[in-house]
């Protein structure tokens, strides 16, 4: 991943917004320590923001596409009620051993399911609606993911997409991921379904708006 700002400027961000969890420090660590591409670790500026968004759409239910080591699932466990539901689908089994290892310890982790297999398959079993839902899987399949999950999320609800600058290849993009996350921006913005901002916080994340 390219930095899209300079690495000063994102260090004074993460410096003056919420800091994370010890625990969730600690995983960040680790993650670091022991995974293979450890970049995609949703990292303490973007964990602190969707803390931020789960607060203010007063989300009880949360579906996550994409969990890695367990980052921003945990971040997002943290600020939802004590009644709150956080369902995350992820394909890699090692990375669900260590994401769970990390919830096991959370005072939070009993509010967080972990769907192991392919996303798209686990979400003709889903039952909505969700409040929130976060998108960070494989890239190709974004635009398959938006409209399964678009269906699932309440009316008012919010989709956040992550990586749609794609380091800035989204603008002239030449691969086969690039292509499709350029597709899938498009095929956002051209949906009079939803409200939609691309922002450029770490590698882009889209915020959708269900309309009522």
């Amino acid at each position: 991943m390219i930095p899209l700002i300079d690495a000063k400027l994102e260090e004074y961000a993460i410096a003056h917004s919420r800091a994370p969890s010890s625990l969730l420090r600690e995983l960040q660590e680790y993650t670091h320590q022991h995974c293979d591409n450890p970049q995609m670790v949703t990292g303490p500026l973007e964990g602190a923001f969707l803390r931020m968004l789960v607060q203010l759409v007063d989300a009880r239910r949360i579906l996550e596409i994409g969990m890695f080591t367990g980052y921003s699932t945990l971040a997002m466990a943290e600020a939802l009620p004590e009644d709150g539901e956080l369902i995350s689908c992820e394909l890699d089994r090692d990375h669900c051993a260590i994401a769970k290892s990390f919830f096991d310890r959370s005072p939070h982790g009993g509010k967080i399911s972990v769907v192991l297999g392919p996303a798209l398959d686990s979400l003709e079993t889903m039952d909505g609606p969700f409040d929130l839902v976060f998108l960070d899987a494989d890239k190709e399949n974004y635009v398959h993911y938006y409209e399964k999950t678009l269906a699932l999320l309440r009316s008012g609800g919010l989709l956040v997409a992550d990586n749609t600058l794609w380091s800035g290849r989204v603008v002239d993009p030449k691969k086969h991921t690039d292509r499709a996350l350029a597709a899938f921006n498009r095929q956002v913005q051209q949906d009079d379904r939803v409200e939609n901002v691309l922002l450029t916080v770490r590698d882009g994340m889209m915020l959708v708006r269900k309309n009522p």
